[in-house]
């Protein structure tokens, strides 16, 4: 059975790790209610980001142009491109994300739902410096 891991109200699935092909890819699937807007505005410098709409529709906001994605429609978001999405409809979303090469891995989804979790337990907002520092060690940097 595969993983499923939470982060806040996402679900995300990997389907290819990328130690499983020696580093070119890797590929999750992402689960997004409706009515959620997530990550917070974030670029990649060590990767493409390939989203392919499976269910829904995921609003991106990429390089300041605003992107639909729905069933078998893609986006490719280019390296060092801000950007950042939203399920903004009525009914939940799901798409499949290939990251080439295949450096981010489930232990980044894994890092940050623990500290989203956490605060949610607390009853508190998620400490930014450490969703940043989370965010820096797996390659992405947050947006100014």
């Amino acid at each position: 059975m595969t993983e499923e891991i939470r982060v806040g109200q996402l679900t995300i699935r990997f389907r290819l790790e990328g130690e499983e092909s020696a580093g070119t890819v890797s590929i999750f699937e992402v689960d997004v209610p409706a009515g959620v807007s997530v990550p917070m505005p974030h670029s990649h410098a060590l990767y493409e980001e390939t989203v392919y709409g499976l269910e829904g529709v995921l609003t991106f906001t990429a390089d300041a142009k605003r992107i639909d994605v729905g069933p078998g429609d893609v986006l490719c978001i280019r390296r060092g491109v801000v950007h950042h999405f939203e399920n903004a409809g009525e009914l939940d979303a799901k798409a499949l994300a290939i990251v080439t090469p295949g450096s981010l891995g489930p232990g980044y989804f894994r890092e940050l739902g623990a500290i989203l979790d956490a605060a949610a337990s607390a009853g508190t907002a998620p400490d930014p410096s450490a969703i940043a520092t989370v965010m820096e060690r797996h390659g992405l940097r947050l947006a100014t």
